[in-house]
């Protein structure tokens, strides 16, 4: 009995290997560390298919071993499968990469209005749709601005916007404070570079590294005590190449979500790569809203301000 299923035991305790110790993997070859970092919490699904091959092969060995997987997995994310949220809050963010090649931006923009936000940050906006989106969303929200092909709506005024410097030669990051009747927030709207998973290169994110470094150091010296980030990130907040900011914000999904809150794809979500995290703030509620005709789902948050 103890000697079966020692290739099934072999194969849990690589699992949690790759749980225990994910942050160790190089990146030096093909940035394998955040490949494996972005994807992680699917590591969980070898679980069950282990314990059932453990079954079938009456090995106590294997049942032994998928336990070490299985309590690792619920520790790193098991709070992520139970419902966080909890009521107030008084300023509602959204944030939605609404795709360049989007067939029905207009469409698109009465979903994100009809959810009814205070803020609301779009990314990838081309610069001949960026005015159909300016027009589809003044009803709802008299200020905004555009900087490069990121976007800010708001229903309070806004001050001292300007664009952030993410070292990529052309503007895809802003900043703005908001004159919220509970004081003033800083909020940042970011769009960092894709990745590329290719063959011969492995996972591409040097360009995307580099930025989030940028961005990081932005947030870092905003004077505001009340800051939120807004944006499609590229990165999870497991993907070790985004620690400049997630080291210093709080996820509001981690924080006040209910279920993973993958966004992307939006036709079989897969990860969450659009983010909104703050400091200084605290969340109450954190969720994904339905599909528009972008590849990306909007992503939103109730927030409680300081």
């Amino acid at each position: 009995m103890w000697r079966r299923g020692i290739v099934l035991a072999a194969v849990a305790v690589l699992l949690a290997l790759l749980l225990s110790f994910h942050s160790r993997l190089p990146n030096r070859i093909g940035n394998v560390g955040s490949l494996s970092e972005t994807f992680l919490p699917w590591s969980g699904l070898a679980v069950p298919v282990l314990l059932v091959l453990a079954l079938v092969r009456r090995s106590t060995t294997a049942l032994a071993a998928v336990v070490l997987p299985l309590a690792l997995w619920l520790n790193m994310f098991g709070g992520l499968l139970t419902d966080k949220s909890r009521p107030g809050g008084d300023l509602t963010v959204l944030t939605h990469n609404v795709n360049a090649q989007n067939p029905d931006p207009d469409a698109t923009a009465r979903d994100v209005a009809a959810a009814g936000a205070d803020i609301v940050a779009l990314e990838e906006l081309p610069e001949d749709q960026a005015p159909r989106y300016a027009r589809d969303l003044a009803a709802a929200y008299p200020y905004h601005s555009v900087q490069g092909t990121v976007g800010l709506w708001s229903r309070y005024p806004l001050h001292g916007v300007r664009p952030v410097d993410i070292r990529m030669g052309w503007t895809r990051a802003m900043r703005a404070a908001v004159s919220t009747p509970h004081g003033q927030v800083a909020v940042y709207v970011a769009h960092l570079p894709s990745v590329r998973v290719k063959f011969d290169a492995g996972f591409t994110a040097g360009q995307r590294d580099r930025a989030a470094d940028a961005l990081g150091r932005a947030i870092a010296g905003e004077t505001l005590h009340s800051v939120v980030l807004l944006g499609d990130l590229n990165g999870t907040m497991n993907d070790r190449a985004l620690a400049s900011v997630t080291s210093q914000m709080r996820s509001t999904q981690g924080a006040a979500g209910n279920g993973m809150g993958f966004s992307w794809p939006a036709s079989f979500p897969m990860a969450r790569i659009d983010q909104i995290m703050v400091k200084g703030i605290e969340p109450r509620s954190s969720w994904t809203l339905p599909r528009t005709g972008s590849d990306h789902l909007p992503v939103a948050a109730r927030l409680q301000l300081p």
